[in-house]
């Protein structure tokens, strides 16, 4: 079996989006699954999210409900998003991050354009998975999702989903299949323009306001 981590937040429909295209992966691919803090990712590399401009925020909404019909894949915005998913986290942690659980708490949020941090609602999943809620404060399960989220920063990782295979990185739903790819052409990539364009040089870039571009000379 191969071994690929796969780097999750139950806030972003992308990583939902994503749960449902594992399949694609081939049948000898073992999945490590890792929920981490989407925003902890965001504060250390300085991005936004898409959510947190505005009309961004409006496109990657229709974007994902558009697509998520083109898949087939049962998708309802919560009725609130973003949403603060560290209960979420914790609750995946807490239930062993298995496939099962991962797939349920996944649902419950993306599919009934419900509430997702509504208590009565949470509580229920809880018991549903088994985990007394009071387990989610424990020191343990908030160390292993730092743990999780320190170590996707050390590999690199800067969004959800991402697939990792030694050392190579696959960011987006959208990267699915070029990950399959991979893994079917042996783990490598099938041809020198993959190193070329890895190591261009920038010709330009803004300086650190933002507010004017640096040219390489």
């Amino acid at each position: 079996m191969r071994p690929v981590i796969w780097y999750f937040d139950f806030v972003s429909p992308f990583a939902y989006l994503c749960l449902h295209r594992l399949k694609e992966l081939p049948e000898d691919v073992k999945i490590d699954y890792r929920p981490v803090l989407f925003a902890g990712l965001l504060k250390h590399w300085g991005q936004r999210g898409p959510a947190e401009l505005a009309p961004k925020r409006r496109y990657t909404y229709r974007w994902c409900h558009w697509w998520a019909q083109r898949l087939g894949i049962p998708f309802r915005f919560p009725a609130g998003h973003p949403f603060n998913p560290l209960h979420h986290l914790r609750l995946c942690i807490a239930a062993g991050a298995t496939p099962e659980a991962i797939k349920r708490i996944f649902a419950a949020i993306w599919t009934d354009g419900g509430e997702a941090t509504d208590p009565k609602r949470f509580d229920a999943l809880c018991r549903e998975l088994g985990v007394p809620e009071g387990t989610l404060a424990d020191v343990s399960v908030k160390d292993a999702l730092r743990r999780n989220t320190e170590d996707a920063l050390a590999r690199g990782v800067f969004g959800v989903p991402t697939f990792e295979a030694d050392g190579e990185l696959f960011w987006g739903a959208d990267a699915t299949q070029m990950a399959a790819d991979y893994f079917t052409a042996g783990c490598r990539y099938p041809d020198s323009e993959f190193a070329r364009v890895a190591a261009l040089p920038v010709g330009a870039a803004r300086s650190a306001a933002g507010a004017k571009t640096v040219r390489k000379p």
